[in-house]
């Protein structure tokens, strides 16, 4: 198998520069951007390659010296049965790096993010964690150089959020964010209990790539657009303009109501960035169940109902069931800290794309 992969990896590199020569190729601008980037994107598989056949080579003269036998003096043998096990240990190696170069990089992995977060289960206490996630991704973004912007929420009494929307923008956002969807479960003795007792409530996320107007093409007269004038908690006016916008997708039936913005135009363009976005997810799990068995955009099934991590005060830990990880650092984690779960989540993507030869 390895060696097939290799071949071609040869053969394409060779084609590449083949073709890069070529005196006619130069001529067309848009055909040589094409294959130069063909090329950079192949360049770490072929280094990966050309160490490998250097491998090969070390292991096929070791055990040719090796097997003249008598001939060979003790040191010497000694020396060659170390470098036939270092060229056996980097073969192993490169053999494994040589696949993962090779995987196809998920191509939404370099768009921004729109970041939905619900209070679920459990009341206030769920709408107080929803406040904490929310937190907690805006430090992550902090720490990664992105920016955030809030496009809606809707804020409850206690401080927590029945529901916020978080817009991340920079290069490389969603591949840091794609594995936190899904439902997020705290266990702690909530403020409001005077018994005592640990109380199990839930937040669940879900994270969705921007989508431009190329790849969402909406037609204006599928959009249902009401005005309405902004509500603060508890239901109480807070302004005294018909600002607020609710837009309905008709054919999908989805709704997306904006207010946090001063007018009613800024509220429209926000609430069709998150339709837009909504919309490119839907497009994305209907390829995604046709493809059932080929690679997936997340590990696990990405279902907003599926539990995958468990926040628990009590011991001070963080569990993430899909890939059984348990960290015993729980403020840190909850500070933005999260690039552990992240790095185990892509490992075990690769993995099960490597094991189902994609």
């Amino acid at each position: 198998m390895i060696d097939k992969l290799i071949t071609e990896i040869e053969q394409k590199y060779e084609q590449l520069n083949e073709q890069l020569s070529d005196p006619g190729v130069h001529n067309d601008r848009l055909r040589y951007a094409e294959l130069a980037k063909a090329h950079s994107d192949l360049q770490p598989a072929y280094e990966l390659v050309r160490q490998y056949r250097e491998a090969e080579a070390v292991l096929s003269e070791a055990e040719e010296l090796l097997g003249a036998g008598g001939e060979v003096e003790p040191e010497m043998r000694e020396f060659l049965k170390e470098e036939i096990r270092d060229a056996h240990e980097a073969i192993e190696g490169l053999t494994e790096e040589i696949r993962v170069s090779m995987l196809e990089p998920d191509p939404n992995d370099d768009k921004d993010v729109i970041i939905e977060i619900r209070g679920g289960a459990g009341g206030d206490e769920a709408s107080l964690f929803a406040g904490e996630l929310l937190r907690m991704y805006a430090k992550h973004a902090e720490n990664k150089k992105f920016k955030t912007q809030i496009l809606s929420s809707s804020p409850t009494e206690m401080g927590g959020f029945k529901e916020v929307i978080m817009e991340v923008t920079g290069k490389g956002a969603y591949s840091v964010f794609k594995y936190e969807s899904g439902v997020h479960r705290v266990q702690r003795i909530p403020v409001t209990e005077s018994g005592g007792r640990i109380h199990t409530s839930t937040a669940t996320v879900a994270v969705l790539p921007e989508a431009e107007e190329v790849e969402v093409d909406i037609d204006p007269a599928d959009v249902r657009v009401d005005i309405f004038r902004s509500s603060g908690p508890g239901g109480q006016s807070v302004n005294t303009t018909d600002s607020a916008v609710r837009l309905t997708h008709v054919p999908t039936g989805l709704v997306v109501s904006m207010q946090d913005e001063k007018s009613q135009l800024q509220n429209k363009i926000a609430a069709m960035k998150v339709l837009r976005a909504r919309l490119y997810e839907m497009k994305l799990a209907e390829q995604q169940k046709e493809l059932a068995d080929q690679r997936k955009s997340q590990v696990g099934t990405g279902d907003r109902s599926q539990k995958i991590r468990t926040y628990n005060f009590p011991q001070g830990r963080v569990t993430d069931h899909r890939v059984g990880l348990t960290l015993h650092r729980l403020e840190a984690i909850l500070q933005g800290d999260i690039d552990e779960f992240t790095e185990a989540l892509a490992a075990q993507d690769r993995a099960e794309q490597l094991k189902a030869g994609v």
